[in-house]
């Protein structure tokens, strides 16, 4: 079943059926015969790919570009030229004008096949990157709890929650709060990289919810060194009247005043070790679950889930 859907401009009808044969069995493709062509059809599909010639009559390739950027809707829309010439001039004019990527007429199929999914495949992950701290949003997120689950290797996945956040952000303002969220993935990927380098995703999934994936024998590790970080970190947040008295006063989520300590993190780990995890909505269930228990404890810890039965432990 073809899902992505790619668009092709050139005024060469050869080129056109190249392209088309080289990309149909993979990709959904539409053709166009110029730029003006070009621009109506991308406006009236939904793209994830646009391949154009540079040359062509009516709208040229970089006017093209230049066009299809005005578009707010379609200015994320990824698009590769096609030159006839090894010309460094025409490339830089080709990328200037809001070109991606750039390939040399003759072309090689696996060069052209390679080069688009490797556009494409960053074009989805920066839509998808939290626009805060720029880490994995959730649709990768799901993805790689989807690849973990579909390799049948062990592994672990954490999933992590500021405590006192709303109250912290009440008094000292959104834009602090920010700063607690962004220094907070800064841990994360620091916590990660000491302990298990490239074998550790880390995702943001929204506000002060973040998860990493790691394999099941370095999760405990991951999380011991993420909270030593945030421990070390937490105090800086605060003003040294309230790092002193180590409180503040709030207001709690139904409204009541209440006297709230420095924040914590807590982190709920799953593991597919002791059971059988089968599908992504499981882990994301009991995550939640864990991390509901973790947060129940009055200090920075993990929760990791042994159970075989219906029992959580630590």
């Amino acid at each position: 079943m073809k899902h992505q859907r790619i668009l092709i401009i050139d005024d060469n009808p050869d080129i056109l059926d190249v392209l088309d044969l080289t990309l149909s069995d993979i990709f959904e493709v539409t053709k166009a015969n110029n730029g003006a062509e070009g621009l109506e059809k991308a406006r009236q599909g939904n793209f994830d790919l646009i391949i154009t010639d540079y040359m062509m009559p009516v709208m040229t390739g970089p006017e093209f570009c230049r066009e299809l950027r005005k578009d707010i809707l379609l200015s994320h829309v990824p698009i590769i030229m096609l030159t006839g010439k090894n010309d460094i001039k025409d490339q830089v004019t080709g990328i200037n004008s809001g070109a991606d990527d750039y390939l040399i007429k003759p072309f090689e199929p696996e060069s052209l096949l390679a080069r688009i999914n490797m556009i494409v495949k960053r074009t989805v992950r920066n839509l998808d990157a939290n626009p805060l701290t720029h880490l994995p949003g959730n649709a990768s997120i799901m993805e790689e709890l989807q690849n973990l689950i579909s390799a049948d290797q062990p592994f672990a996945v954490g999933y992590c929650d500021l405590d006192k956040f709303k109250i912290y952000n009440d008094k000292y303002g959104f834009e602090k709060g920010d700063e607690v969220i962004k220094s907070t993935a800064r841990t994360l990927i620091q916590a990660g990289q000491e302990i298990g380098g490239t074998r550790v995703f880390v995702g943001h999934i929204g506000g002060d919810d973040f998860v990493f994936a790691c394999p099941d024998e370095i999760a405990d590790r991951v999380s011991q060194r993420l909270i030593e970080l945030f421990n070390q970190a937490a105090p800086g947040f605060y003003s040294a009247e309230d790092r002193e008295a180590g409180f503040i006063i709030g207001k709690d989520r139904q409204g009541n005043e209440t006297k709230a300590g420095l924040m914590t993190i807590s982190i709920g780990i799953v593991s597919n070790v002791n059971q059988k995890i089968t599908h992504v909505a499981q882990v994301g269930e009991i995550g939640a679950e864990l991390k509901k228990f973790a947060k129940a404890q009055d200090c920075s810890n993990y929760v990791r889930d042994k159970r075989k039965a219906d029992r959580l432990s630590q």
